[in-house]
This record gives C-alpha cells, sequence and structure tokens, in this order.
C-alpha cells in the first residue's frame, strides 16, 4: 500500500509527523480527501476537523482552528493557526469556553468581542466535534 508523508503544525509546536494512506480536511470549498500522488495543491482551510488515516488504517483525529493545506508529491502539509490531537483535549474546558462564546454572542458585544466569540466558537466546535468521533471510533 503506498503511503504519502503528512505533517501537521501549529504556530507552537509540531503536533504529528508520519505516514498516511489518506488525509481528510475541511478546505473552503468543502472535504478534501488527500491520498499519495495527489496533484499538488495549496488551498486556506477552514476551522474543523483533520482525519489522517495511518499505514494500519487507524484514524487519528485533530481539531484545528483554521490554516493551510499543502500537498506536494511526497508530503502533505498542515499549517494550522492552533491545532490538537482529539485525546488531548479537555472537555471541562472545552464547554465552560464554548458557554462563555455564547454569552458574550447572546449579550451582543462589541463587534470585535463579537467576532473573536464567533471565532472562538468554531474552534470550540470543532474540538467537541472530534472529542465525540474519537468516542464513537472507542466504541467500535
Amino acid at each position: 500500500m503506498s503511503t504519502i508523508r503528512c505533517d501537521i503544525v501549529s504556530a507552537e509546536q509540531e503536533i504529528y509527523s508520519g505516514q498516511a494512506t489518506l488525509v481528510v480536511a475541511t478546505g473552503e470549498l468543502g472535504e478534501l480527501g488527500i491520498a499519495p500522488k495527489h496533484a499538488p495543491l495549496i488551498t486556506r482551510l477552514k476551522p474543523g476537523k483533520v482525519v489522517v488515516t495511518t499505514e494500519s488504517g487507524q484514524q487519528l483525529d485533530f481539531a484545528i482552528s483554521g490554516g493551510i493545506l499543502e500537498v506536494q508529491p511526497q508530503v502533505v502539509t498542515v499549517l494550522a493557526d492552533t491545532a490538537i490531537r482529539a485525546d488531548d483535549i479537555d472537555e471541562a474546558a472545552v464547554r465552560k469556553a464554548k458557554e462563555e462564546a455564547e454569552r458574550v454572542l447572546a449579550g451582543r458585544g462589541e463587534a470585535m468581542e463579537l467576532a473573536e466569540a464567533q471565532q472562538k466558537l468554531a474552534e470550540i466546535t470543532a474540538q467537541l466535534q472530534a472529542l465525540e468521533r474519537l468516542r464513537r471510533n472507542l466504541k467500535h
């Protein structure tokens, strides 16, 4: 089975580097599935999840806050503003942050505060979705 190297990095650190048979992410125009021998590509990513399927068939879930996806002949690179493995998500902290963002949005704060709250809510939603997917995969 052929593979392609996948690197996921954030502004702070390298999150993942390894061989993959498939990388799925959400681009501006929809879902992208990157397999070995994919044509070169650069696109922006929406906040959401990135799913990496390893050589063994294991699916690794990551939540990102948006960024850039670059596909080269031998490597797929996800350059994310922030990224976290689903395994590392602190559910209690994420739910608290979600409540805070929703409170700001409901209170109709200042425009800048609203934009920040909307961005934060998109990041939090991506983390919760990654966490739920991880739980479903563990039950199977």
